[in-house]
């Protein structure tokens, strides 16, 4: 009987019952949440639902992402293997090779000026490094941090295990891609803040036809000049525009649908629920979070502003050529901050179609990021 008793005993302990925190509760609610936010709400699910996942399993089960030091068996946990993909920056340069297959380039070609706006967003990510600064984050922590104004996970997570800020990648990635989820809430007030009724109605005039040549031409171009500049953008401009030229050239549909399809969807499942994992109540419950988090929001802030005033700024000079809306685009976020630049376009003006022009700023800021990424590796000496 006392070894029934015992073995019941023993099962009942380790159920998760007898080792969850509040902490673990908190983190399973807010896991909750985001399943919410992508499933009922549509908000980015194919990263929200794999983030969301990783994050409950993680608080259910810490030994989910154990490295083998910490197990009694040497084996690390299953997600401990995924997320060393990350810290070693392989998952983040394949995501951007599967961005570069799915991404049309012609907008940014047949409007150059697209670049400038793409530029102008990158403001939020230099305005919070100095922030960060201020709270006391050190130079390379607070670089890893700002990159967040970017709204773009794949380079956060890179440029914080480039500047060996793994302890903070996991609120990094988290807060990044919360952010790149939450474009239709947060970017709206603010580019209807900078915006008259007038300037968000104007109609901007069609796009002129990009030819073969052009769309080939330019993965190649921008990866030799980017990369001679900056060298270390190589692993993430080099694999967006390896992705593109197999989708441009024509002659490796095999290739540019692997990259943009089964990869791609393999990639997001494994840092999704990878990054997801890193969120545990020990790791994320603290007030450095709390300042990446809050961080993270401002310079995504004042990216989309920028964009914005910057776009205001362009249609002065064009003579109310360019809609100021397309500047929101800046930001990495891509469809998303396009397509929320069509909405809110299309809300004064349902015959308002804005979102070819806005791909222009959307796909440079991709790139900007990028670059941003490699100023920062440069200035360190990484």
């Amino acid at each position: 009987m006392s070894y029934v008793g015992e073995t019941l005993s023993n099962l009942l302990h380790q159920t998760a019952f007898f080792n969850l925190t509040w902490g673990n509760y908190v983190m399973i609610l807010v896991a909750f949440i985001f399943l919410f936010l992508a499933i009922k709400k549509g908000f980015e699910p194919l990263l929200l639902v794999p983030i969301a996942f990783g994050m409950l399993l993680v608080n259910i089960y810490p030994d989910i992402i154990a490295s083998p030091e910490e197990t009694s068996n040497g084996v690390g946990g299953l997600l401990y293997y995924f997320y060393s993909l990350d810290e070693w920056s392989i998952l983040p340069s394949l995501i951007f090779m599967g961005v570069g297959a799915m991404t049309d380039f012609g907008p940014l070609i047949a409007n150059p000026i697209s670049f400038l706006l793409g530029a102008a967003a990158q403001f939020g990510i230099f305005g919070a490094y100095f922030m960060a600064i201020l709270l006391g984050f050190n130079d390379k922590a607070a670089a890893a941090v700002s990159i967040i104004g970017g709204a773009d996970g794949p380079t956060s997570i890179f440029l914080a295990g480039k500047l060996g800020q793994t302890g903070l990648m996991g609120p990094i990635a988290v807060a990044a891609y919360s952010y790149m989820a939450l474009v239709p809430i947060i970017q709206p007030p603010i580019m209807k803040l900078f915006t008259t009724k007038r300037e968000r109605a104007i109609k901007m005039q069609n796009l002129r036809p990009v030819s073969k040549l052009e769309k080939i031409l330019f993965p190649i171009v921008v990866t030799s000049v980017v990369c001679i500049i900056l060298p270390t953008t190589a692993p993430l401009v080099g694999m967006l525009m390896l992705g593109n030229l197999f989708r441009e050239s024509g002659v490796v549909r095999q290739l540019s649908e692997t990259a943009s399809n089964a990869m791609m969807y393999i990639v997001v499942i494994l840092l999704g629920t990878s990054v997801g994992a890193t969120t545990s109540a020990e790791a994320f419950l603290n007030l450095t979070t709390l300042k990446i988090v809050a961080l993270g929001l401002i310079a995504f802030m004042f990216g989309t502003a920028a964009g914005v005033l910057f776009g205001k700024l362009l249609c002065k000079l064009t003579g109310g050529k360019i809609n100021p809306l397309i500047g929101s685009a800046g930001v990495s976020a891509v469809p998303m901050a396009a397509r929320v630049s069509q909405k809110v376009g299309a809300d004064e003006d349902p015959t308002n179609f804005l979102l070819m022009h806005a791909m222009g700023p959307n796909v440079a800021g991709v790139i900007g990021t990028a670059v941003a990424a490699g100023v920062f590796m440069a200035i360190f000496g990484i």
